[in-house]
């Protein structure tokens, strides 16, 4: 997964190519420019010597310049072409009064190129920054991958809806903790900014819950109060309360894993030349909804050995369709991959996705592989143990996805 600069870097180049006037074309681009154009409206004028003259049009020069240039830029072209209509009225012997109009015109609009140039310059500023804070908001929702945590490798993909837009409600992450590697998946209610800020919540409930709980259950209640207080605070400030679907995973050191399925999808296994998706049972209600289930959230375990990889998504990806309206088979494309699956699974999954619905989709897209590559090489490859076995679990199964 490519991701753009550090917060640090990213800023200072913003700034940098704010400070230097950008964006500008390239200096010998821009001169070249200035003098074929010059020389060849001149040159007609000149060797045509008909009664329309054609020089007033240089006028329109800086007006260009102003669209694709810096504010230096543009003045020169001003300047330039003001110097070159004052020559040419003179060289071709012009009235006085003719002169100081043609001058005065080619002033006029030489400043009105300044100005509208200053205006798109900063407008233009405007969005970097804007766009500088998306992508700072994306780092802290987006962890950079492919990574190596003990034996499993994380490789995934993220692609909010809108496009252009770098963050949505969808979200994932991956914590390497004393009890275990963990994993979060999942898909926030709804929409836009009230949508990010829950997600945030989450994100930042899982981070510190992924390293001081001993058990699964206690992250995941740990995340059902983050979106409890959550949807308080929203309901005092006039917006509505949101659920959120999320998986909730434990690698241990053994070759099974311990799941919580909070109304999420079930992820899929690819093993010895199958697919299939992982049984976990009834899935529980989702995040901020526990007080009106009956039961607890209860753990499930599933076999994830060496050599196998696990692919988990939301539902945009189930739930995109084709132009016909047909939904996307992920079950049976995973199935057809599952002999030799592809090196980044995610990716393929992604470019097939578009192409399968003709375009970019029109949920938020969040997918994750974890690979099990093979036995530790050493002590202390693992980040440690994952939580001993719980009552009231059940085991899954993979199956067959139609």
């Amino acid at each position: 997964m490519t991701h753009a600069a550090g917060p640090g870097r990213g800023t200072a180049v913003a700034r940098e190519r704010r400070r230097r006037g950008r964006p500008r074309l390239p200096t010998p681009a821009y001169v070249a420019g200035l003098l074929l154009v010059t020389a060849a409206v001149v040159a007609l004028d000149v060797v045509t010597g008909t009664a329309v003259r054609l020089f007033p049009l240089l006028i329109f020069l800086p007006a260009i310049i102003s669209g694709l240039g810096s504010v230096r830029q543009t003045i020169g072209a001003s300047a330039w072409v003001l110097l070159v209509v004052a020559g040419t009225t003179s060289f071709l012997g012009a009235e006085l009064d003719d002169s100081l109009m043609a001058g005065g015109f080619t002033a006029l609009f030489g400043v009105l190129s300044v100005v509208g140039c200053r205006y798109r310059v900063r407008r233009e500023e405007e969005v970097d920054r804007l766009r500088s804070s998306a992508s700072a908001l994306q780092r802290l929702i987006v962890r950079p991958l492919p990574l190596r945590t003990g034996d499993v490798e994380v490789d995934g993909l993220y692609q909010p809806a809108t496009e252009d837009t770098l963050v949505g409600g969808d979200m994932y992450e991956v914590a390497a903790t004393p009890h275990g590697m963990r994993v979060l998946i999942a898909d926030v209610q709804g929409k836009g900014l009230p949508a990010i800020g829950t997600a945030l919540v989450v994100l930042g409930s899982f981070r510190e819950a992924a390293y001081r709980e001993a058990t699964l259950a206690g992250v995941v209640d740990a995340l059902e109060k983050s979106v409890v207080r959550q949807n308080t605070f929203a309901t005092q400030t006039g917006e509505r309360e949101r659920f959120v679907t999320a998986l909730v995973l434990d690698f241990g050191r053994d070759a099974e894993v311990e799941a919580i399925n909070c109304g999420h999808l079930a992820p899929y296994v690819i093993r010895g030349g199958d697919a299939g998706q992982v049984s976990l049972g009834e899935p529980a209600v989702p995040l901020g909804l526990a007080a009106l289930a009956a039961e607890p959230r209860t753990v499930a375990r599933f076999a994830f050995p060496p050599g196998a990889t696990l692919l988990l998504c939301t539902d945009g990806v189930t739930e995109a369709r084709d132009p016909g309206g047909a939904f996307y088979p992920l079950g049976r494309r995973l199935r057809a991959w599952a002999a030799d699956p592809p090196a980044r699974l995610a990716q393929a999954v992604g470019a097939d996705l578009r192409e399968f619905t003709g375009g970019t989709p029109r949920d938020d897209v969040a997918i994750l592989t974890l690979r099990r590559s093979g036995p530790r090489t050493g002590p202390g490859s693992e980040p440690g143990s994952g939580p001993g076995s719980e009552p009231g679990t059940e085991r899954g199964t993979a199956s067959a996805d139609a």
